[in-house]
């Protein structure tokens, strides 16, 4: 990834298996660590930050792009895209402020270049990706699979597990 200042680390996996959730537990205990973390997250559908009849909405639609919502507490920006295409990770790195923070973690863009731990959860009976993808550094998983020595072993369920993989082996490989 031309654009990563940081290192980046991506979470792939099929609709369903608990992403999301999972980032929901590991992200505090990373900033416990002392980690800055940011998140990219890539949607498959499109999305409303705003609300109809808000102010920053009627002069979304009025034509204005971007649209910065600032308060005390956030900000947001809302960008449209004059033509509707896939987003790539890469190019949303160059809008993602990465110079206060240590490590950007990513929901989705399964099929792109970057890190990534597989979740797996065979009760879904979805494919498994990392025959597919070299990119897969790492596989989580809530029961035990046979899979290659150069995967790490996760217990999908174990978040201190993964995040201890994130700290001394992701980060401490980046850094070493």
């Amino acid at each position: 990834m031309q654009n990563a200042q940081i290192p980046i680390l991506g979470f792939a996996a099929a609709s369903g298996t608990g992403k999301t959730t999972l980032l929901t537990q590991l992200i505090p205990l990373l900033k416990q660590q002392g980690l800055r973390v940011g998140l990219i997250k890539h949607s498959h559908h499109s999305f409303e930050i705003d609300k109809k009849g808000k102010d920053s909405y009627r002069l979304r639609e009025a034509g204005a792009t971007p649209v910065m919502l600032v308060s005390s507490h956030r900000r947001a920006i809302i960008t449209e895209f004059e033509t509707p295409i896939e987003p790539k990770l890469d190019e949303q790195l160059k809008a993602f402020e990465q110079s206060e923070l240590d490590l950007i973690l990513v929901e989705g863009f399964k099929a792109e270049v970057f890190p990534k731990i597989e979740l797996h959860r065979p009760v879904l009976n979805k494919p498994l990706l990392y025959s597919n993808d070299a990119n897969i550094i790492a596989f989580a998983c809530d029961v035990d699979l046979d899979l290659p020595e150069y995967l790490f072993k996760l217990e999908l369920n174990n978040p201190p597990m993964i995040a201890d993989f994130i700290l001394n082996h992701f980060l401490g490989s980046e850094q070493g």
